[in-house]
């Protein structure tokens, strides 16, 4: 049974579940970030997953990278399958701007993440929910 990893559940907001991934917004209000995470055991790589679940994969990121650049009209679409610090495979998916923080670096490390308070919270999730039909989401 898929179990989403302790620190990806503490670090991000479930914002629902796509046809094969949990789709999770990572607790940072700095960038506009987007995790997903195939709903598959044991999976660390995306090359472990069957031909489907990579062409699934595929056309999830897509349609969420394009939903999130037209949303936020970022100048740059970040995505990233590290999984140095957490084992399970995750696709983080962030919209990057010139004059962010850390341009033309990687996000990691610049900075302490800045959590979102309650209302901005619920405010980045109503935004989202465009970009989350893409992915044929239900409205959280």
């Amino acid at each position: 049974m898929f179990e989403l990893h302790e620190r990806l559940a503490a670090d991000t907001h479930s914002l629902g579940r796509s046809a094969l991934c949990e789709v999770r917004l990572m607790n940072d209000r700095t960038w506009p970030w987007i995790i997903l995470v195939p709903a598959v055991c044991g999976i660390r790589e995306i090359y472990q997953l069957t031909a489907d679940q990579q062409a699934q994969l595929l056309k999830e990121s897509s349609a969420l990278s394009k939903g999130m650049m037209e949303l936020f009209e970022g100048d740059k679409m970040n995505v990233a399958a590290l999984g140095n610090m957490v084992p399970q495979l995750h696709l983080h998916h962030i919209v990057r701007f010139q004059d962010d923080p850390a341009w033309p670096g990687p996000v990691w490390g610049t900075q302490a993440p800045v959590p979102y308070s309650d209302e901005e919270l619920e405010l980045v999730i109503e935004k989202l929910q465009p970009v989350l039909e893409l992915l044929a989401l239900p409205s959280i």
